[in-house]
C-alpha cells in the first residue's frame, strides 16, 4: 500500500510538472511590470518546477528526477506544433479574434525555443547540484541543497531564457533589467519554496529528509 502510495504521489508531481512547465511557457510571451520591475508572466510559475524536483530528488532519487525533466522537455517541444496547428486552422465567420489569437500563439515558438534550451541546462544542473550538495553535507540540511542547486539553476535559466527568447525584441538596456528583475524574483518564490519542499517530503515519507541513499522508488 505503501509503494502504491508513493508511486501514485510520483505521477501527481510529475503532472504538476508538466502543467507549471508548459502554461509557464505559454504565458512568458506577456511582460509584466511588477514593483518597477519587468519581468515575463510565467516568473510566477515556472518556480514551481524547481521545488518539485527536488522534492522528487530527495524522495525517489536522482534517476526518477531526471526521468521527469526529460517528460517535461518532450511535453514542452510538443506544445509549438499543437498551437501552430491551432492558429492555422481556418477559423468561424463569426469569430473575430483571429489576429490577437495568431499574435499570442504565434509567438510561442520561440518562447518554447528559448525554454527548452534553458530548461535542459538548469534543470539538468539542478538535479546534479542537489545530489552533489547532498552528498557533500551526507545527507544532511535538506534546506541547504535546496537553495543552492536552485539559486545557480535559476541564474543559469534566466540569462539563457531571456537572452534567446527577446534579444533583439527589446532594447539591450530593458534585456539586461529584465535578466536581473527576474532573477530576483525567482530567488524570492525559490526562498519561499523551502518550507514546502520539507512539507512534501515528509508527507510521503513521514521524515524531514532523507539521509541514507535509499529512495522510495529506484
Amino acid at each position: 500500500m505503501k509503494k502504491e502510495r508513493l508511486s501514485n504521489a510520483f505521477l501527481f508531481l510529475a503532472a504538476i510538472f508538466i502543467t507549471a512547465l508548459v502554461v509557464s511557457n505559454i504565458v512568458s510571451f506577456k511582460l509584466v511590470t511588477i514593483l518597477g520591475f519587468v519581468v515575463p508572466a510565467g516568473v510566477f510559475m515556472y518556480p514551481i518546477t524547481f521545488a518539485i524536483t527536488d522534492v522528487i530528488s530527495e524522495v525517489y532519487g536522482r534517476k526518477k528526477a531526471a526521468q521527469v525533466v526529460v517528460a517535461g522537455f518532450f511535453s514542452a517541444a510538443i506544445v509549438p506544433f499543437l498551437t501552430f496547428i491551432a492558429v492555422i486552422l481556418p477559423p468561424a465567420e463569426f469569430f473575430k479574434a483571429q489576429d490577437q489569437f495568431s499574435t499570442v500563439l504565434g509567438a510561442i515558438p520561440r518562447v518554447t525555443l528559448a525554454s527548452l534550451i534553458a530548461y535542459l541546462t538548469s534543470q539538468w544542473h539542478d538535479v546534479w547540484a542537489f545530489h552533489f550538495w547532498k552528498k557533500i553535507s551526507k545527507g544532511k540540511h535538506l534546506w541547504l541543497r535546496n537553495n543552492l542547486s536552485t539559486m545557480v539553476s535559476q541564474f543559469i535559466d534566466t540569462i539563457v531564457f531571456i537572452t534567446v527568447a527577446f534579444a533583439g525584441a527589446v532594447p539591450g538596456v530593458a534585456l539586461m533589467n529584465m535578466i536581473f528583475s527576474q532573477y530576483l524574483f525567482k530567488i524570492f518564490i525559490a526562498m519561499m519554496d523551502t518550507p514546502f519542499v520539507y512539507l512534501g517530503v515528509k508527507a510521503l515519507t513521514g521524515h524531514w529528509e532523507i539521509k541514507e541513499e535509499h529512495y522510495a522508488e529506484s
